[in-house]
C-alpha cells in the first residue's frame, strides 16, 4: 500500500480508513442500531459513492487520445463545448497547435454589462410593418407618378386648367430637393429591375391612442395628415399684395380646385399667423365647426424653413369682394339691425323689408364668442374701435383708426359662406392675439349678442378646456414644438381660460340666453 502524496488523496485515505471498519462493525455487531450510528453509517456510504464516481471520471480522462479521436471529433460537431452555456458566459477551451482541444484547469467567467434592450432570441417572429404608398394609377402596366413626379403643368393639362405662376419642383431640386422619380404600377418592372419605393417617414400628425379626439372627425384627421405630410408639387402666389402662397399637393381629389387643377391645395401663411392652428383646434373643441382644417408645416422653399400655418383651400366658398373678402356686404349698422331681426330663427322666413341675408341668426353668436376668446378684430371690428390698437395692428398701419367716429358705415370683413350652404358662415383669417391685456379686451365684438351657443358655453364651464386643448394641440407635432412644447402651450391656454371666465361673467351680467344651436 503506497502512501498518498497529495493532500486531497491523504484526506480521502484517512476518512476511508475510519469509515470502512466503522460501518462493518456497525452492521456485524449485535448492539442495537441507535440513531447516531445509523446517521454516521449513511454519511460514510454516501461519501464512498462519491469517491467511486471520482475514480471513474479520472480513469476516463487518462485514456489514450488515439482511442477517442474519431469519437471526439463527432461529439465536437454535435456539441462544441460540453457543459458550457451557449450565451458565452464561460470562455471556451484553448486549442493547441496540433488541433486537439484540452479542457482548461481554470474556468474564467466574464461579467457582462446589463442589457439595455431585450435579447434577440432566435425564433421570435416580428410583425412586418406594411408600408403604404399612394399611387396615381393602380392598373398594372399603366404608368403612375408617385412622390415628386407629378408636374403641376401636367396636372393642369389633364384637367384643362391653366396654372400660371407655379414654382416648379423640378427647378427647386437645385437647392437640395430630391429629384423627380417615375415609377410604374404594381408588378411592372422598369429597366429590368424592381422599382424602389420611397421609405415611409413619420407623420407630423401624431396619434398614439386607438382613436383620435372625439371633437375631430375622420375627415379632419385625413385633411390634417394631407396638409402636414403631403408631397408638394409646387407653389403659387395668391396675389401680388399678399405674402401668402398656395401650396399644391399631389393626390387626386374629386373635382378641381381653382388654380390647383385636380390636386388639393393649402394656403401657406406667414409664421406670425401661427394662431390659425390654435383657432382650428379651439373651434372644434367648442363644437362650432366653422373653421377650415389648419396645421403647421415647415417648408424649405418659404420663410427659410420656419414653421408656417397651412390652411385647407376650399373651392366651395362663395366668391368674395376684393376689398372686404366677404361674400355678403354688410356694415356695422346693418349688422346690428340683423341681430334685432333674428333672421331664420326657429325656421321663420324673414320679411323682405327686414333686410335679412341668407345667414342664420345663430351664426353671429358663434362668431362673437369665437372672436372674443381669441381677440380677432379683423372681422367685426376692422377699424379697431373697441380697443387700443398697437402700431403693429392692421388698422393702425392702414390708418383706419380715425374712422371710428362714424362706426355705422364701417364695413365688416371676412363674412364668408359656402355656395351650397348659405345659412352658415365659414371662419377664415383667424389670426388671434394672446398678448392683449385684460383691461384692453375688445367688448365691441359682443355688442348686440343676446344668445350664445350651449355647446361652447358648456365646455367653458366644464373646467376641461385646458385638458382638451393640450390633447388636441399635441397632435400637431410641428406646432407643438414651435410654441416651446407644453410650457409654451400652457401659457396660451392660460390666456384663453382667463378670457373664458370674463366671457361667462359677461353672459351672467347681461342676462344673455344660452341656447342649443345645432340647426
Amino acid at each position: 500500500m503506497t502512501c498518498p502524496d497529495k493532500p486531497g488523496q491523504l484526506i480521502n485515505w484517512f476518512i476511508c480508513s475510519l469509515c470502512v471498519p466503522r460501518v462493518r462493525k456497525l452492521w456485524s455487531s449485535r448492539r442495537p442500531r441507535t440513531r447516531r450510528n445509523l446517521l454516521l453509517g449513511t454519511a460514510c456510504a454516501i461519501y464512498l459513492g462519491f469517491l467511486v464516481s471520482q475514480v471513474g471520471r479520472a480513469s476516463l480522462q487518462h485514456k489514450p487520445t488515439a482511442e477517442r479521436g474519431p469519437r471526439q471529433s463527432r461529439d465536437t460537431a454535435e456539441a462544441p463545448f460540453p457543459e458550457i452555456p451557449l450565451d458565452g458566459t464561460l470562455a471556451p477551451p484553448e486549442s493547441q497547435d496540433n488541433g486537439t482541444t484540452l479542457l482548461p484547469n481554470v474556468v474564467y467567467i466574464t461579467l457582462r454589462s446589463k442589457r439595455s434592450k431585450p435579447a434577440n432570441i432566435r425564433g421570435t417572429v416580428r410583425p412586418k410593418r406594411r408600408k403604404k404608398y399612394a399611387l396615381a394609377s393602380l392598373v398594372p402596366g399603366q404608368e403612375a407618378l408617385v412622390g415628386p413626379s407629378l408636374q403641376p403643368q401636367e396636372a393642369a393639362r389633364a384637367a384643362d386648367v391653366e396654372v400660371p405662376g407655379y414654382i416648379q419642383r423640378g427647378n427647386l431640386a437645385k437647392v437640395g430637393e430630391r429629384p423627380w422619380s417615375l415609377i410604374r404600377g404594381p408588378g411592372v418592372r422598369v429597366g429590368g429591375s424592381d422599382t424602389q419605393l420611397p421609405k415611409a417617414r413619420e407623420s407630423n400628425i401624431r396619434i398614439y391612442s386607438e382613436s383620435s379626439p372625439s371633437w375631430l372627425s375622420k375627415e379632419d384627421i385625413r385633411t390634417m395628415r394631407l396638409l402636414a405630410d403631403g408631397v408638394v408639387a409646387g407653389f403659387q402666389p395668391v396675389s401680388s399684395k399678399s405674402q401668402a402662397h398656395l401650396m399644391v399637393l399631389e393626390g387626386s381629389t374629386s373635382g378641381s380646385m381653382p388654380g390647383c387643377g385636380p390636386n388639393p391645395c393649402g394656403l401657406v401663411k406667414q409664421p406670425l399667423d401661427m394662431s390659425e392652428v390654435f383657432a382650428f383646434h379651439l373651434d372644434r373643441i367648442l363644437g362650432l365647426n366653422r373653421t377650415l382644417p389648419s396645421v403647421s408645416r415647415k417648408s424649405e422653399f418659404i420663410q427659410d424653413g420656419r414653421p408656417c400655418p397651412v390652411i385647407l383651400w376650399d373651392p366651395s366658398l362663395s366668391p368674395t369682394n376684393n376689398e372686404t373678402h366677404s361674400s355678403v356686404q354688410l356694415t356695422w349698422g346693418a349688422y346690428q339691425q340683423l341681430l334685432k331681426q333674428k333672421c331664420w330663427q326657429k325656421g321663420r322666413v324673414p320679411r323682405p323689408e327686414g333686410g335679412c341675408t341668407e345667414i342664420h341668426h345663430h351664426e353671429w353668436s358663434k362668431v362673437a364668442l369665437f372672436d372674443f376668446l381669441l381677440q380677432i378684430y379683423n372681422r367685426l371690428d376692422t377699424n379697431c374701435c373697441g380697443f387700443r390698437p398697437r402700431k403693429e395692428d392692421t388698422c393702425a398701419r392702414n390708418g383706419l383708426r380715425p374712422n371710428c367716429d362714424n362706426q355705422d358705415s364701417v364695413a365688416l370683413a371676412h363674412i364668408l359662406q359656402r355656395k351650397h350652404d348659405p345659412r352658415h358662415l365659414v371662419f377664415i383669417d383667424n389670426k388671434g392675439f394672446f398678448d392683449r391685456s385684460e383691461d384692453n379686451l375688445n367688448f365691441k365684438l359682443l355688442q348686440g349678442i343676446k344668445e350664445f351657443p350651449e355647446s361652447a358655453v358648456s365646455v367653458l364651464k366644464s373646467q376641461h378646456l385646458r385638458q382638451k386643448l393640450l390633447q388636441s394641440l399635441f397632435l400637431d407635432k410641428v406646432y407643438w414644438e414651435s410654441q416651446g412644447g407644453r410650457q409654451g402651450i400652457e401659457k396660451l391656454i392660460d390666456v384663453v381660460e382667463q378670457r373664458a371666465k370674463i366671457l361667462l361673467t359677461y353672459i351672467n351680467a347681461h342676462g344673455a340666453k344660452v341656447l342649443p344651436m345645432n340647426e
